[in-house]
């Protein structure tokens, strides 16, 4: 079976733009949930809706593939899931190895998503010596000491840490020495790398801070629409009342 150290994507080299390569997972997400309820086709507008996106977005981002549908029938669901999947580089088998098994860890070994896209998890790595040998997932726990190791003896190219913030640098210079040219990081922290190897970051504080931002200005918003309503009131007031502030008196019919 072939391996992510002996096979590399081809969307670098295909000239496809990196906007358009971060949206192609969200399109296999919903074709694949199309391919489960064994609908055969797709219109442009109805994926676009799926995945987020605007239909002329999504038409242009396909041509990328040499995918253009066909007019009154749409896109063929399982062939456009062949293409995207062969085109993110999922037809083939991906070792991942996952460093630091505290709480994040065990939760991302536990996932079942890796498998059925592409991604095998190699190993799970921790430095703490009580860890060494406790299964999670099924897998037993190896000692960060083996590192090097076990990303030779299985060809890994991707890896994933979610340790504390002060390893992951350490972590991560210790996988791109032995060869580890693609790093997911989990660590609350930026990691610095060389040029040809790609890190994607996920914060979950971060995501949590701005919908924190999002819901302060949605509040402030209304807050303010609030004041202006109450403003409008006190203009309307004032504009009942006569001259010397008094109500004016009601005139005979």
């Amino acid at each position: 079976m072939a391996t992510g150290r002996t096979h590399r994507p081809a969307t670098r080299s295909r000239g496809i733009p990196e906007a358009t390569v971060a949206r192609l997972p969200l399109y296999l997400r919903a074709l694949t949930a199309l391919s489960e309820r064994s609908v055969p086709t797709v219109s442009s507008e109805e994926l676009a809706a799926a995945a987020g996106v605007n239909s002329a977005k999504l038409r242009k981002d396909f041509s990328y593939l040499g995918s253009y549908g066909t007019r009154g029938v749409g896109y063929d669901v399982e062939y456009l899931v062949y293409q995207i999947s062969r085109e993110l580089g999922l037809t083939q088998d991906w070792p991942v190895v996952i460093v630091g098994i505290g709480n994040l860890g065990a939760a991302l070994a536990n996932y079942g998503g890796f498998a059925s896209r592409g991604f095998r998890v190699a190993a799970l790595i921790d430095a703490d010596p009580a860890m060494a040998g406790k299964p999670v997932a099924g897998i037993p726990v190896q000692h960060t000491d083996e590192l090097e190791t076990i990303i030779q003896d299985n060809g890994v190219s991707i890896g994933v840490i979610a340790t504390p913030a002060g390893a992951a640098q350490q972590v991560c210079d210790r996988l791109v020495a032995v060869g580890v040219t693609s790093i997911l990081n989990f660590a609350p922290t930026v990691l610095s790398v060389p040029d040809g190897v790609d890190v994607r970051k996920v914060d979950l504080s971060i995501e949590l801070q701005i919908l924190a931002f999002h819901e302060q200005r949605k509040a402030g918003e209304e807050a303010g629409a609030g004041t202006a309503q109450q403003a409008a009131a006190t203009r309307s007031d004032a504009a009942d009342q006569g001259p010397d502030g008094d109500v004016p008196a009601v005139m005979p019919a």
